[in-house]
């Protein structure tokens, strides 16, 4: 009893420890963010007069109005079709045993090491000749190529931890092969695609260099894109710049806070069958 006792006060030891070395950064920048513009700021110091001003001042001198919109309409693009492309290449190698399947899974895993500071200089010239830079449609391609690998990875996992008798079930019943995508696997595969959803849209809405690279116009770049060229301006005014950060990381934040508990269903699927 006691030995119980002593490991469970160590893990929650442990993840008290880690809440707060996460949450500690997260604080810090909300203090700096409601102290007055310019002012000098040292550790968690609390502010003598809360000022919310802060973040008025930030959107517009940011231009996070158009910011703010370009993220959203990308992420907006990329997330569903990403989404749909690596479920139905990843239930193909997983369930359909297409010709040279085990290749293209290793491709796939492959694709994960790829730095997109690799491509980045090509993929802007192979988009620059389709007339495709400087335009949400290839950022939104792009960014779906690149998250690809490890989406079709994780649904390949996913769908191959389904017991295979319920597949041959569906198919004894004259289920067809979308029938069975559709109608059997996604009701119980949502917690694994809301995952990845939210996956996508973290790394689509944090994108930097992909779009610093393909759009030329200031006015279309990203939220991430629009704060780098901010931080240049405002360097020195730690409570500004701590509210255009916390503006950047807000959505990302809600999102989860919406979605917490698909997430972690998710994120743990794969353990608890195994």
């Amino acid at each position: 009893m006691n030995t119980t006792r002593t490991a469970a006060t160590a893990r929650y030891l442990v993840l008290t420890g880690m809440a707060v070395a996460v949450l500690l950064p997260f604080v810090s920048i909300v203090l700096a963010a409601l102290h007055p513009s310019g002012s000098q700021i040292s550790g968690l110091s609390l502010p003598e007069s809360w000022t919310w001003s802060n973040f008025a001042d930030a959107w517009r001198a940011a231009n996070f109005s158009n910011l703010v919109m370009s993220s959203l309409i990308i992420a907006a693009g990329v997330v569903p079709l990403a989404l749909v492309l690596a479920t139905l290449a990843a239930y193909s190698l997983a369930t359909l045993n297409p010709l040279g399947g085990r290749a293209i899974s290793i491709g796939f895993v492959l694709g994960l090491t790829l730095p997109i500071e690799l491509v980045v200089i090509p993929l802007y010239f192979d988009l620059r000749q389709l007339g495709l830079t400087n335009s949400y449609l290839g950022v939104i391609l792009a960014e779906t190529a690149l998250f690809m690998p490890f989406g079709v990875y994780w649904m390949q996992t996913h769908f191959a931890s389904i017991p295979g008798e319920l597949l041959e079930a569906a198919r004894v019943d004259g289920a067809r092969s979308f029938t069975i995508l559709a109608r059997v696997l996604m009701p119980i595969s949502w917690p694994a695609v809301t995952t990845l959803g939210l996956l996508y849209f973290m790394w689509s809405w944090n994108q930097f260099l992909l779009v610093i690279v393909l759009m030329q116009d200031p006015d279309m770049r990203t939220a991430p894109s629009g704060l780098g060229f901010f931080v240049g301006q405002y360097s020195t005014n730690i409570p500004l710049l701590s509210a255009a950060s916390l503006i950047v990381i807000g959505p990302i934040v809600v999102l989860y806070l919406i979605f917490q508990r698909n997430f972690v269903s998710g994120i743990t699927q794969g353990a608890i069958k195994g």
